[in-house]
């Protein structure tokens, strides 16, 4: 392995019924890639006309989180009252902060015909400072994000900073989220704009400074270093990473803080909510949703 890679993660795979996710992060040997905590990737999958995804209603406090999609459609339903469809290229900022509950599920047009559905989502653990900010939904179009080209490469800018290019969300901490196309036999000349950084290949095959990364892989880069990046097929990869956390993060269930009794009170929080019929707590049901996801044993 190049000196120029740390680590690389082979993700655990989860069968949810022929609809396949693979967990790079947190891994036994990283837990977080600048301030990314969790990166799921999902799909490709096909569902026949009547199924498609129902994430039933959950609660988040201190995180971020970013799903972005390369085929199909998820509405986005949360406690402030947003109803949000996300189609390829867009990007869904959803900040928890001292807590926000939302749903994810295919809409009824899609689900009454053969859908398909393939993409990331990522959780971003927010510093300290903004654990227990207000929370906040913003919803960014394909069209509104910075793409361009860099060496052989074609790039979009998801979210932070980039090559001299700055993405719309507004961010809490310095980060960097990249979709990219490389074509066979291209190259990409990665520089150390930001301290930690990840590779994660979603699609063919790539060789990082001589270090080999499959498709469904992740490669944990040196800080400091240049990287070459080189396409042995056609390829599409995501970049992750940024300014090293304020300390170590606590995560459980969807529950992110820098303090354990952080999270030990939202967990009692998600409880009293359902038991007093979501009045007068900070965790509240999105309009229209009634089912939600009980806290696990």
């Amino acid at each position: 392995m190049s000196q120029n890679i740390d680590l690389i993660i082979t993700p655990k795979v989860h069968d949810l019924g022929g609809f396949s996710v693979r967990r790079a992060l947190p891994a036994p040997k990283m837990r977080m890639v600048g301030p990314f905590i969790f990166f799921d990737h999902f799909g490709p999958a096909s569902f026949p006309p009547g199924k498609g995804i129902d994430v039933r209603a959950h609660p988040h406090i201190g995180l971020a989180t970013v799903t972005y999609l390369f085929d199909g459609e998820i509405v986005h339903r949360d406690s402030l009252g947003f109803e949000q469809a996300i189609r390829p290229g867009d990007v869904n900022w959803m900040t928890a902060g001292q807590g926000i509950v939302h749903s994810e599920r295919t809409a009824s047009d899609e689900r009454a015909r053969q859908s398909n559905l393939h993409g990331v989502q990522t959780w971003l653990a927010l510093p300290k400072p903004s654990e227990a900010s207000l929370p906040s939904f913003v919803h960014h179009s394909a069209q509104s994000l910075p793409e361009f080209t860099q060496g052989d490469a074609t790039i979009r800018l998801i979210v932070g900073t980039a090559f001299g290019h700055e993405a719309p969300a507004k961010v809490a901490s310095p980060m960097v989220y990249l979709d990219v196309q490389l074509p066979a036999a291209g190259v990409l000349m990665l520089p150390p704009e930001h301290q930690e950084r990840a590779i994660y290949a979603t699609s063919g095959d790539l060789n990082c400074d001589g270090t080999a990364v499959p498709r469904c892989t992740m490669a944990v880069l040196a800080s400091g270093a240049n990287i070459t990046i080189k396409a042995n097929e056609d390829s599409r990869f995501m970049i992750c990473g940024g300014a090293p956390m304020d300390g170590p993060r606590h995560m459980w269930w969807n529950f992110v803080a820098s303090d354990q009794a952080i999270i030990e009170q939202a967990k009692q929080d998600w409880i009293d909510a359902a038991k007093k019929n979501w009045q007068g707590t900070r965790f509240v049901l999105p309009p229209d949703e009634s089912e939600y996801i009980p806290l696990p044993d």
